[in-house]
């Protein structure tokens, strides 16, 4: 598997594997998924490819920017002062998002929208050249994820007027885990999903051995991690980046300045039980850079490798204790 933050499986598919390791892969979300799995009963392959892509279509249907008619669009259509229900898995994403963004002082914020399209990203991108100081003023001044009145209880969230939410900095780590759940209630227990960079291992291999994968932590930087019951995120500039009369930036946008983030950190990779939970961990790190961010992931107890971009052109990797110990067997 390679994916769009540069996972690769450290062993591929070999003549001597059995034949109830198997293989699917197809499109979502504007990416590539793929999935690996232990199939002991031989369960049809395309009953298992239904119920995935089943997960990742009700993901779509509510969390999706690109698609008109989800339910995040309809929301950020909204009138100010509108009353909305929110389904189960929006509203636990939602939950992860404003937690975060509370204990990280707003480095994640899922009202980023506005901000997000101002810099040429998302469904909503305007064209790729630096916004003016006015433009990215107004673009801040309807950021601010503690607008937003959600109510766990009742599941609902106010629209209080002009906010814009963008969840895809959390979004495809929970369609790992909605599909993942969606595998374990057919009987499956081993197997390695990635959707698009964010990858949860489940289980072992047919022989009890964790599976393996190989992460391109920055450019000719490969690190092997043995993974077993535990997701892998990655974000960072590598992939996702536009440049303009010599100017580089990347989509890690900070929501407190509303500015591309400044710091040399090219790659952050966050190790968690749950995808969802590293998928948002990776981009509050990418975002906080390599120095506030390693006090965070320290302060937090995050199992994560920083990889600082030097003055040289080379890379400087910088690893919490949580990250050494989960890798130590890799």
């Amino acid at each position: 598997m390679r994916g769009a933050a540069g996972y690769g499986v450290v062993r591929p598919p070999r003549a001597v594997d059995p034949s109830r390791l198997q293989d699917l892969s197809g499109r979502t979300m504007g990416t590539l998924w793929s999935l690996r799995l232990d199939n002991p009963d031989l369960l049809p392959l395309e009953d298992v490819r239904a119920r995935v892509e089943a997960c990742f279509d009700r993901v779509i249907a509510q969390m999706s920017t690109w698609e008109a008619g989800s339910d995040i669009c309809r929301y950020n259509r909204a009138p100010a002062g509108s009353t909305h229900v929110l389904a189960p898995e929006f509203l636990k994403v939602l939950a992860c998002a404003l937690r975060w963004a509370q204990a990280s002082g707003g480095a994640i914020d899922p009202t980023i929208g506005p901000l997000v399209a101002l810099w040429g990203f998302g469904a909503q991108a305007k064209a790729a050249y630096r916004p003016s100081e006015q433009a990215i003023a107004e673009a801040r001044r309807r950021v601010d994820w503690r607008r937003l009145g959600l109510d766990a209880t009742d599941a609902t969230v106010q629209q209080p007027g002009g906010v814009s939410l963008d969840l895809s900095g959390i979004a495809k780590g929970f369609a790992v885990d909605h599909a993942c759940a969606a595998l374990q209630a057919m009987g499956l227990a081993n197997f390695l999903l990635e959707v698009g960079g964010e990858l949860r291992a489940c289980g072992t291999r047919p022989d009890g051995s964790a599976w393996r994968v190989q992460v391109e932590a920055a450019e000719g930087m490969n690190m092997p991690v043995a993974l077993r019951d535990m997701s892998i995120a990655t974000s960072g500039d590598l992939w996702h980046h536009h440049t303009q009369d010599g100017l580089h930036w990347s989509h890690t946008i900070d929501p407190r300045s509303g500015l591309p983030a400044p710091h040399a950190l090219a790659a952050v990779s966050v190790l968690h039980a749950e995808c969802m939970q590293a998928d948002a961990l990776a981009t509050v790190l990418a975002v906080l850079g390599p120095d506030e961010g390693l006090v965070f992931a320290r302060q937090h107890d995050v199992a994560a490798l920083l990889v600082a971009r030097l003055a040289d052109g080379s890379f400087g990797p910088l690893a919490t204790p949580g990250w050494l110990d989960a890798t130590a067997s890799a």
